[in-house]
């Protein structure tokens, strides 16, 4: 008798927590490519978008050297392999920083 009770209460607390997921999903999306009226400024959106993720896990990079340069305890090969993650990392944010730019340049190559 008791297990059933607590199967009721765990039931009624479960249904309770995801009734208001119901209410959070009903709400409407943006379309993302709003504004959208060619292929060229389709990759412009993508560049941007794939430029600030690039940008982000680079400054995550940058974090992760200065563990890795902290924790090295004077060993030149782990100081090694913390140069080299910095290295990359700064040529992400480089890269990152100007995706745009660089989509935009190779449009205006190719005359699109």
């Amino acid at each position: 008798m008791l297990m059933k009770i607590n199967k009721r209460i765990v039931s009624t607390i479960i249904v309770s927590l995801f009734c208001p997921v119901s209410l959070i999903l009903a709400v409407s999306i943006p379309n993302p490519l709003s504004g959208v009226n060619s292929f060229g400024d389709l990759l412009m959106k993508i560049a941007a978008g794939a430029g600030a993720l690039i940008a982000s896990l680079s400054v995550v990079m940058i974090i992760v050297a200065g563990i890795l340069y902290l924790t090295s305890a004077g060993s030149p090969e782990r100081i090694g392999t913390a140069k080299k993650a910095l290295i990359y990392a700064v040529v992400g944010i480089v890269i990152g920083a100007s995706a745009s730019a660089i989509v935009a340049v190779i449009k205006n190559v190719i005359g699109a």
